[in-house]
């Protein structure tokens, strides 16, 4: 099935120039296109007639990588739960629907040009503890550490944030917890992870408030926006071992 679409989306040249919505037609669209294929097709039209492309970010487009989040129609990464913008796809929309297309909009994001944004933000977090320091050699034998399958799942479920930002895009204080939360958490569960438990998430929080972020006001719209399901409990988590990293000290070890 072919569809007719209307786009406003925002172009902008450079992180110092004012942007603005620019409409564009998206004629016969195949319902079965993702979304970025559909911008890709309107990419093809715009440089047929000699006029620059909508520059948006991708990588995998496959629901893993995270980088091609956008908003749309005001929600990030557009209508359905659960859903990168990668696989997203034409059905969901109707003949004649207008679309409007943004970047993330945040302070720690700037916008680099149209829908592209800097997370490089993101990256210094997890450079400021979001890893485990200890040189362990080889990797072991699996059941050589015997982990809890419930402490292993609850890992798992914090390891699977991809980092597209989605949670920062939805918050009304631009807040990066939900994010921060899932590195911590990951990691901190797991045995591997105790002896830089609690200097790891002060590093961590603190170059969070350092890159511009704003504070969590458990609105819950990260966990509603979140591509891959991540969910508020690590927030509560994350606080619990900060206020116990301060009043304790950093190294104090506790139960997980």
């Amino acid at each position: 099935m072919l569809i007719n679409l209307t786009l406003h989306v925002w172009r902008q040249k450079g992180p110092k120039d004012n942007g603005r919505f620019v409409t564009y037609p998206a004629l016969q669209i195949n319902t079965h296109m993702s979304f970025l294929e559909m911008l890709d097709v309107v990419n093809e039209q715009l440089m047929e007639k000699g006029e620059e492309p909508i520059a948006f970010e991708h990588d995998c487009r496959e629901g893993i990588c995270g980088s091609c989040g956008v908003m749309i129609n005001g929600l990030p990464h557009g209508p359905n739960p659960m859903t990168a913008t990668c696989q997203l796809h034409m059905r969901y929309f109707k003949d004649g629907d207008e679309i409007w297309i943004e970047p993330w909009r945040a302070k720690a994001f700037p916008v680099l040009r149209d829908l592209v944004v800097d997370r490089s933000a993101f990256d210094r977090i997890i450079q400021s503890g979001g890893f485990i320091s200890a040189n362990t050699g080889n990797a072991p034998e699996a059941n050589a550490m015997p982990i809890p399958k419930q402490i292993a799942d609850r890992s798992m479920d914090a390891a699977v944030c991809i980092g597209c930002g989605a949670c920062v895009a939805a918050c009304p204080n631009a807040s990066a917890m939900l994010f921060t939360s899932a590195k911590v958490t990951h990691l901190g569960l797991l045995p591997q992870g105790q002896p830089e438990r609690y200097e790891r998430v002060q590093r961590m929080i603190a170059r969070m408030d350092q890159e511009g972020f704003g504070n969590c006001s458990n609105h819950g719209s990260c966990e509603a926006a979140c591509p891959v399901g991540i969910k508020v409990d690590f927030i509560a988590r994350l606080n619990r071992d900060l206020l116990k990293a301060k009043l304790c000290g950093a190294g104090t070890p506790s139960a997980v």
